[in-house]
């Protein structure tokens, strides 16, 4: 496959999301955000694998492991960070000490404080783009957080900035600041944000899609009847995850799969490689960011490239197949 293009960098067509190897932590009411408890040799060994396929883009977030998901990337990446593209996130604030979210920021002091205990965490001397966080943060209220985020990258902090957000209304206003080149928002072909994807492409955006797997779903590993583990977070903390249901996926959500597989599956790719290749069949300016924790998982996934995208029939296809009752 070609490259994708990323602001005024060439990326990989998918990139790494590393959510997941960032481990436990929690938000306010002690309900895990995590994945749960990782090993950082594997970790490692997993960035590693995905660089030797090719993949230069890594995308991350400071309260990922509260600090943890930085920490781990800072240090696998080292020593090879030229033409690499490290995305991180900010706007919410943590004790990295009980791994407890404690708030949103969004005022320029601590913008700057956090830029900077990033950068840390990464090991590095710049952020190639950076990402608000705050997905429901007032479109109305953003002025001062692009004031902000144009000094840093005066100060060459950051290279660029883009927003992590699901919302059309905040992505028409962000988009107009001088070195926004991106937006973060979820997507797959079960569960499809059109409103974005076109403005995105209208307005030549890279569209960076989480959970191009729905979280796991797409993987054709859970069927009807399995039941998820007791401390698994898709099973633990619900309220954010819609694909699965009391501990099983979504029995509406697989029906739809069902339907769909056959073509998610064509020339030989796994069900996930069909699911990467749907995102690539809706333009060149999607670039998913599928989440991992091992090595296996990353080959997997990075295989899909060698596929390309899905055609522009197939993809047709798929749309009159999850328009049907």
């Amino acid at each position: 496959m070609n490259m994708r293009q990323l602001g005024p960098w060439a990326v990989s067509p998918m990139g790494l999301g590393c959510w997941a190897i960032g481990g436990p932590f929690y938000d306010p009411d002690h309900k895990p955000c995590g994945w749960g408890v990782v090993d950082d040799n594997e970790s490692i060994k997993a960035i590693h694998a995905g660089l030797d396929v090719g993949i230069n883009f890594f995308d991350t977030a400071a309260v990922y492991g509260a600090g943890h998901s930085e920490k781990v990337l800072g240090r696998a990446l080292k020593g090879k960070r030229q033409d690499l593209i490290i995305a991180t996130k900010f706007g919410v604030d943590f004790d990295p000490i009980s791994k407890t979210i404690c708030g949103e920021f969004h005022d320029q002091a601590a913008i700057f404080k956090h830029c900077e205990a990033s950068l840390k965490r990464l090991n590095t001397d710049y952020i190639d783009l950076y990402q608000l966080h705050l997905n429901d943060f007032p479109a109305e209220n953003i002025a001062p957080v692009i004031t902000s985020l144009n000094l840093l990258v005066e100060a060459g902090k950051i290279r660029s900035y883009g927003w992590s957000t699901d919302y059309l209304n905040r992505a028409q206003t962000f988009r107009l600041a001088e070195h926004c080149i991106a937006f973060q928002f979820q997507n797959n072909v079960l569960d499809s944000n059109s409103d974005m994807l076109d403005f995105c492409a209208t307005h030549k955006q890279t569209a960076i899609n989480r959970g191009p797997l729905a979280m796991g779903l797409l993987s054709g590993k859970y069927q009807k009847n399995k039941v998820l583990d007791q401390d698994d977070i898709r099973r633990v903390n619900p309220e954010w995850l819609k694909y699965f249901i009391n501990g099983k996926a979504c029995p509406e959500l697989l029906n739809k799969l069902e339907a769909i597989q056959s073509i998610l599956c064509s020339e030989g790719r796994s069900l996930a490689q069909g699911a990467l290749a749907w995102i690539w069949g809706l333009g060149e300016h999607t670039l998913p960011i599928p989440g991992f924790r091992t090595s296996e998982q990353v080959i997997s996934n990075a295989e899909a490239m060698a596929f390309g995208p899905l055609t522009t029939a197939q993809m047709q296809d798929i749309k009159q197949l999850l328009k049907a009752p």
